[in-house]
């Protein structure tokens, strides 16, 4: 049996990607296909410099308990704003920790290397949380162990495109006053599709065959992958129709998203409903999902 094809809207990562490794060894030949470019808020990255330098994370009371990440791009701009500024010092005392909050494994494995450099006080919680919504009710029940009375708030850097389930979650006013968990919300990056994505991803659908699967790793690209493959709003249109797009007239293709938000804006802005949504965010979530999808089939 030769592998399936699974292209991975997503740039490959360096030295080694999790995925690449992962599906090679589960009879799958992954494919990765750039999907966004990057720009980083540096205005706004000196803002977290800034209130580091003015012991906003230190002194006592402390203005803020801790960092919520839960995107890649998110901890490479606080890193690259860290490595920039050498006269900046990140000292943090040991107690209570600094605390860094994250949604998955990869995020935590990048954040554990820059802890382990520049922030060796801190204390990193959530990275087998999954989704935004499990962080955020791990976060109300952990930091209320750290801060029972006066609770510091939480500075989250996102993305211009985020969900809001984290902040409505911890701020909720259904919970007690005492219970609930401040949020500010700092952009420190944009994601733009890179203008040569479209013409690449028609081109590997165009030389597929077969069953292959689509991995869309967030929402941005969207729009770009459904006009390629002719589904949702476009189905019929461009050089294929329904679920074979610009593919060939044997192939079939199905779509599977790394988590939630991702599966939510195809539904709600496109009225695609994706084929699998991981449980998890990671190589084994991905292919947990395919396989109990196909097992139903």
């Amino acid at each position: 049996m030769s592998p399936t094809p699974i292209l991975l809207l997503k740039t490959k990562s360096s030295p080694h990607d999790g995925y690449e490794d992962f599906f090679s060894a589960h009879n799958y030949t992954p494919t990765f296909i750039p999907v966004l470019e990057h720009r980083f808020h540096k205005n706004n990255l000196t803002q977290v410099r800034d209130l580091f330098s003015t012991g906003a994370f230190n002194n006592v009371p402390r203005k803020y308990g801790g960092l919520i990440f839960t995107s890649q791009r998110a901890v490479e701009g606080f890193a690259q704003m860290i490595e920039e500024e050498k006269d900046v010092k990140f000292d943090i005392p040991t107690s209570p920790p600094l605390l860094l909050y994250t949604v998955g494994p990869a995020t935590a494995r990048t954040l554990t290397t820059l802890r382990d450099k520049h922030l060796p006080n801190a204390t990193i919680h959530g990275a087998d949380t999954g989704t935004g919504e499990n962080l955020a009710h791990f976060i109300l029940g952990h930091y209320d162990s750290i801060y029972p009375t006066h609770k510091p708030s939480l500075l989250f850097l996102v993305g211009e495109v985020r969900r809001d389930i984290i902040p409505k979650t911890l701020m909720d006013k259904a919970i007690p006053a005492e219970k609930r968990v401040g949020v500010e919300e700092l952009v420190v990056y944009e994601t733009g599709v890179m203008e040569s994505f479209e013409g690449d991803f028609a081109d590997v659908v165009g030389r597929s065959d077969g069953a292959i699967w689509v991995v869309v790793f967030s929402p941005t690209g969207c729009e770009a992958m459904l006009r390629v493959l002719g589904l949702g709003p476009f189905a019929g249109t461009g050089s294929g129709s329904g679920s074979r797009g610009g593919a060939g007239a044997g192939t079939q293709v199905f779509v599977a998203t790394i988590g939630p938000t991702t599966r939510d804006h195809l539904r709600e802005k496109f009225g695609f409903e994706a084929h699998v949504c991981a449980p998890k965010p990671s190589p084994e979530g991905v292919l947990e999902g395919i396989e109990k999808f196909m097992g139903g089939i």
